[in-house]
């Protein structure tokens, strides 16, 4: 009998319950204890001084520890969900988000350094966390889940006796007519972040959409006339935004205003010069003195250069590279369409804002925002990065073991 009501499980469940990807797991968990003691270098400083904290040494990397722990658990109830799950889930998901951008843009939402990008977790109370992290991951499982049915459906066919039937077929062989459910999906959501005055977030929407479409095989025509498109709109709103325009000419010369706007950016680049081959030893940063402005948070790895040096930093950035290949890899390796393209999305997201966090503090590019996973200071955000990595895992417990010979 017991084997009986063994076997009576269905095939969907004794899938979900396979291992997990070790490797995968291990690089989430080591670059998540790593960022914790970053974060405990970074901050020590600043909040010591701080008297809006109390002058308490520890609270940042108290609190950043409370939130990595409950991550952690999400990351493991999550990974423990059969991922079919969140092909349900994806319309209400991406409805909630949308709603919740809005919500930013109402009263309820709430301002910090000048921008209005953060809503209190329960509305009126408790931590800030940003919607627009909520809505990266929604758009790509809604993606995910339409373009994993894109083999099967028919394509539609209509009149050829009208003129209008004719230019809807025409469009329908370039596959112009299967874009416009996710553009008009994708522009709601930019919009409403673009309102937010929040570049760097429509940035990594439109980098996690456009990795889901590309690696459901949409025609590459699209992505060059989409993205120049893109490109010359996005350089349209920042050449014709003070702040933006601001943020370029700092860019380009940080010592046009070295007590102003581009102190930041100016002693970012001491602290990695001052870092060397093998760094000042761990916190023993110069810079996190309040010199860099809030070094816990997006320029965190400004302060990893400076106390572990090239070598420490580089070995960093390649756990980084590791757990994005393993993401890559698992995705190659799904069970089916819907899991290969939410693991695409969400692993090309992570990678992306690496290459750009690292690229804002070392001048490469124009100062956006966007912070370091899993090591710059915030609790939603981390607790959020590791939900997507429990996606992640959820999706690979149901991987094909290999044939035997």
């Amino acid at each position: 009998m017991a084997r009986k009501a063994k076997r009576d499980l269905t095939m969907e469940e004794q899938l979900a319950r396979g291992p997990m990807d070790l490797p995968f797991l291990m690089l989430v968990l080591l670059l998540t204890g790593i960022g914790l003691i970053m974060v405990f270098s970074a901050s020590y400083a600043s909040a010591y001084y701080d008297a809006d904290v109390g002058n308490n040494p520890l609270f940042y990397i108290k609190r950043q520890t409370m939130f990595a722990g409950a991550g952690i658990v999400v990351m493991y109830l999550v990974s423990k969900i059969n991922y079919q799950t969140f092909r349900i889930l994806s319309i209400p998901l991406l409805i909630g988000s949308i709603g919740l951008l809005v919500l930013v843009l109402t009263p309820l939402g709430v301002e910090i350094n000048g921008a209005q990008r953060w809503l209190k977790m329960f509305l009126v109370a408790g931590p800030t966390y940003q919607p627009s992290e909520i809505a990266k991951i929604a758009v790509i499982i809604f993606f995910a889940v339409r373009l994993s049915k894109r083999d099967t459906e028919k394509k539609r066919k209509y009149t050829n006796r009208t003129l209008t039937g004719r230019t809807l077929n025409r469009l329908e062989r370039v596959g112009f007519l299967e874009l416009v459910p996710y553009g008009l999906v994708l522009g709601t959501v930019l919009a409403l972040v673009l309102l937010e005055r929040h570049m760097s977030g429509t940035i990594l929407v439109m980098v996690g959409a456009a990795s889901v479409l590309f690696a459901a095989g949409i025609n590459l025509g699209w992505f060059i006339g989409a993205g120049g498109g893109a490109a010359a709109a996005l350089a349209f709103i920042m050449l014709n935004t003070p702040y933006m325009t601001r943020r370029i000419e700092l860019w380009l010369d940080p010592w046009v205003d070295p007590q102003g706007k581009g102190y930041q950016t100016i002693q970012s680049l001491y602290a990695i010069g001052s870092g060397g081959l093998l760094g000042l030893g761990l916190g023993k940063s110069r810079q996190k003195f309040l010199y860099i402005p809030e070094p816990e948070n997006d320029f965190v790895f400004s302060i990893v250069v400076e106390e572990l040096g090239f070598i420490g930093a580089a070995i960093v950035l390649i756990l980084f590279a590791l757990l994005v290949l393993r993401g890559y890899w698992l995705a190659l390796h799904a069970r089916d369409k819907f899991g290969a393209l939410t693991i695409v999305g969400i692993t090309t997201l992570l990678a992306v804002q690496v290459f750009l966090n690292i690229g804002v503090i070392t001048n490469l590019i124009p100062n956006t925002g966007i912070s370091l996973p899993f090591f710059s200071y915030g609790g939603t955000a981390l607790m959020i990065h590791l939900a997507e990595m429990g996606i992640i895992l959820s999706i690979s417990r149901q991987i094909p073991a290999p044939k035997k010979d």
